[in-house]
């Protein structure tokens, strides 16, 4: 079945120095872009992450050191991969807790805005997960009856994920073919920022998600504790949350003038 499409869509796949989202790097990227009138376009670059790559991560997606000793740099790439995707939605594997979040890291480094605003996102690990439960490459067996060749090549991985999609709404009648609901139904949690740091509670109302604040506003926290704000921003928190707060922070200062 294909893609019932408003806007474009991105699917996405990163390889990383490894899982730390606001620590780790890329060190390859593969976009393969879906429009709504069928056309489709691909890109995969390696990446100079500019901190070593452990060894053990190495292992797993078999890029060196070496081979990416003289490639560019994310902040060299980071106009090329934002205008790729700024008119998209977003789609991945796992891609809500560790692409998106990563990828957010990297551009906001680089000095290239991005949130999610006027855009959604669709994890098709979640779709997986609610209707059977396995990783990447039995997902791909299950749905696409193949065996995932080069598992762990970005570009290998994120074709998988969109053929995967594909069969996912071939197979369960329930699933909607649209990505607004796509999002919703893969949306595991109400975050305001990537990071699950700060979410929504039921009455739709910024709450910090850890520490001594857990479930307190953040509004409150902010006007009772001013210095918590401060210590966020110093601390070894994601960009993306950092930049949140202060948003809310701004709102919360715009509100009293």
């Amino acid at each position: 079945m294909e893609l019932k499409l408003t806007r474009p869509i991105c699917f996405f796949d990163l390889e990383t120095t490894g899982i730390d989202v606001a620590k780790d790097r890329i060190v390859e990227i593969s976009i393969f872009k879906v429009y709504p009138n069928g056309n489709k376009e691909s890109k995969t670059w390696l990446v100079n992450p500019t901190i070593p790559i452990p060894a053990a991560t190495t292992a797993v997606h078999g890029i060196t050191d070496e081979k990416v000793a003289n490639e560019p740099t994310f902040k060299e790439l980071a106009s090329q991969i934002h205008n790729m995707i700024k008119d998209s939605d977003l789609a991945g594997f796992n891609s809500d807790r560790f692409d998106i979040p990563l990828l957010a890291e990297e551009l906001l480094r680089a000095e290239v805005d991005f949130d999610m605003k006027n855009r959604v996102s669709v994890d098709v690990q979640t779709i997986f997960h609610k209707k059977e439960e396995r990783t990447l490459s039995a997902a791909y067996k299950f749905y696409c009856n193949e065996s995932l060749e080069n598992a762990h090549s970005a570009e290998a991985d994120t074709m998988a994920t969109y053929e995967i999609l594909k069969a996912q709404l071939d197979r369960y009648d329930d699933l909607d073919n649209d990505m607004k609901w796509l999002s919703e139904f893969t949306t595991r949690k109400k975050s305001v920022d990537f990071a699950g740091f700060i979410a929504l509670n039921k009455e739709g109302k910024e709450i910090f998600t850890f520490g001594k604040n857990k479930g307190q506003l953040v509004e409150e926290v902010l006007e009772k504790e001013p210095g918590y704000y401060g210590w966020i921003q110093g601390a070894d928190f994601p960009l993306y949350t950092k930049k949140v707060l202060t948003a809310i922070k701004l709102r919360k200062l715009n509100t009293k003038s």
